[in-house]
């Protein structure tokens, strides 16, 4: 293959926390790196989905929120000359046609060329499950939400979260400290959440409303003003007054064009071996979007995926690369 495009050793697929430290390690080991993501910032749903949402099981941080880790990725970067291709989706893979030849990456903008991939991907594309009630959709652009992005909005307000899982209770609990008042909403009697916030929650001012279904809203010059709630299985209703709705219902994912790549994929993951290595050569996954046996789904295991996929990827990217010990103590001394 003959090609006045740059080459690179490695490209990243996705542009999140494993992503990004991917790109971190793969520059101590001296690879000539690229990173390719639909969306237009980096930092993936921890930045995008849960910036003001703290997280507690970073590695050397007691606890830090969504947007920060994505901040401190990227500060940890600053030491390299990282090649970003933002808001460009990854379409198409070309596998290499011969001996010393490359992939080819297309994108919607561009093809890209590369010795080795990793895709870091994480859950790919996300969307909010919505709130399931008639005309609740002309209430996004006023106080209607699927996404927390400014804490300080809530401050004094009267708040009510719909939701039962992880991200609900964590909500609750955050806003507990700055809204006047906050309800959670549940349509079981038991919270599908980590025992100990649950029971914080318990044991907080946030008033539980279960087992209660959102039924109607109630506005007034395009606000919400009322929710009104039916308790499950039964017609008893119940209506309260509020300022914000924050509806927690998760969200659906998809992989979209990652499917036509002729990887071997399961339950919308990919499968990788003891090397994170896909069933095409050259070819790795790490993070959430990576899946073996005995797989745990937390950003630290992807942390820890990201030194094994890049050894092994520049090693497939240059046969005589040797996978020596390496400490970071040393790499950067007198700096």
């Amino acid at each position: 293959m003959i090609t006045t495009t740059p080459i690179f050793d490695i490209t990243i697929i996705g542009a999140g926390p494993v992503g990004l430290f991917t790109a971190f390690y793969a520059q101590m080991r001296n690879a000539k790196v690229k990173i390719i993501d639909s969306l237009e910032m980096a930092g993936g749903q921890p930045t995008h989905l849960y910036g003001e949402k703290t997280i507690y099981d970073i590695p050397g941080f007691p606890a830090i929120k969504g947007q920060d880790l994505g901040q401190q990725l990227l500060k940890q970067l600053d030491r390299f000359d990282t090649t970003f291709c933002l808001g460009e989706e990854a379409l198409k893979i070309i596998p290499p046609n011969q001996p010393n030849s490359y992939f080819e990456i297309l994108t919607n903008q561009a093809t890209h060329y590369s010795k080795s991939i990793i895709i870091a991907a994480g859950n790919g594309a996300f969307q909010p499950r919505k709130l399931n009630i008639d005309g609740a959709d002309q209430f996004e652009q006023s106080n209607l939400y699927y996404l927390v992005t400014d804490i300080q909005q809530y401050h004094n307000q009267v708040v009510a979260i719909c939701g039962g899982g992880d991200s609900a209770v964590d909500w609750a609990l955050t806003l507990e400290k700055t809204a006047k008042k906050v309800y959670i909403i549940h349509r079981r009697n038991q919270f599908r959440a980590l025992e100990h916030n649950v029971s914080l929650l318990k044991n907080s001012s946030v008033e539980c409303l279960t087992p209660y279904l959102p039924k109607q809203l109630i506005a007034k010059k395009g606000y919400i003003q009322q929710l009104v709630l039916e308790k499950a299985k039964s017609t008893e209703l119940k209506t309260i007054a509020l300022d914000h709705l924050i509806v927690n219902y998760g969200f659906s994912t998809s992989i979209g064009a990652i499917k036509e790549w002729g990887l071997e994929i399961a339950h919308n993951q990919i499968q990788v071996d003891h090397h994170l290595e896909t069933n095409i050569k050259g070819i790795f996954a790490v993070g959430d979007i990576a899946d073996y046996e005995g797989k745990v789904r937390i950003i630290a295991s992807g942390f820890g995926e990201a030194p094994i996929a890049v050894n092994y990827a520049l090693a497939h990217a240059d046969p005589e690369y040797k996978q020596s010990p390496l400490h970071s103590t040393s790499l950067f001394e007198g700096e």
